[in-house]
């Protein structure tokens, strides 16, 4: 008797990912990260002087975009919202309590810029906690940080893909606000959800999203913006990583 073929299923196209799903991973990683009892080093003395010190090195590296008043907005942008020193646990928990609604509300492909911002200032955040942990083990009784304290903790840390990663999102996020701009009905949807979102208490996912879209608005077009953040980041972390004595230079 001739053996049973085995059926096969016709090929198709591969499953979409589900932003809501990545979002919620994100925002599960979140809740670890900064949960003071299961990260303690969330309490480290080092972790603010850190990220001072970062966003005090970022902002003069912006310098020339804060200089020039076409990219002004978005460099603003970058630096109180993406990269900087805020908090974003508030904007975060709106997120999470919104969940459900996002995805009737939002196109996948903004919801996906979402996922990427939280991913960023979770991988950011988690980054940070390695290097207090560095800094702690260099820094002995200082108490406070300078360029070659920072450059010998990063060595320390390491990680290199998951630094590439870190100035990949910055990347990714600005594209996926640039491109929102281009869709049709999402500026109208934002200016209509803004009084329905303050009153619902998911104002700062609201304002993030505002925030992100004046900013690109009036960039113009963002490629060359964003290509020089990624350029120029890079070669940070390359001259880190190599001991270069002067990491930070603009060239």
């Amino acid at each position: 008797m001739p053996a049973k073929k085995s059926a096969r299923k016709p090929a198709g196209k591969p499953a979409r990912p589900d932003p809501i799903a990545r979002l919620s991973r994100r925002l599960a990683w979140h809740q670890v990260m900064y949960d003071p009892e299961r990260e303690p080093r969330n309490a480290s003395r080092w972790l603010k002087p850190l990220q001072s010190w970062q966003a005090q090195r970022l902002q003069r590296s912006f310098g020339g975009f804060l200089g020039d008043p076409v990219r002004r907005p978005a460099a603003q942008f970058f630096l109180t919202d993406l990269y900087g020193e805020r908090d974003f646990s508030q904007r975060d928990a709106d997120i999470a309590r919104v969940i459900p609604m996002m995805q009737k509300l939002l196109p996948a492909a903004l919801l996906k810029t979402v996922a990427d911002g939280i991913e960023l200032a979770v991988l950011t955040h988690a980054l940070d906690l390695r290097m207090v942990e560095a800094l702690q083990a260099l820094g002995g009784r200082r108490r406070s940080i300078d360029a070659d304290l920072y450059a010998r903790a990063y060595r320390e840390v390491g990680h290199r893909r998951l630094r590439a990663r870190q100035i990949s999102l910055i990347d990714e996020v600005g594209h996926g606000l640039w491109s929102a701009l281009r869709m049709h009905g999402v500026g109208a949807l934002l200016k209509i959800s803004r009084m329905p979102a303050r009153a619902m208490g998911f104002g700062e996912l609201q304002g993030f999203l505002e925030r992100g879209f004046e900013a690109f608005g009036k960039l113009g077009d963002a490629e060359p913006f964003l290509a020089e953040i990624r350029d120029n980041e890079s070669r940070v972390m390359q001259r880190l990583f190599a001991a270069d004595p002067d990491p930070f230079r603009m060239s």
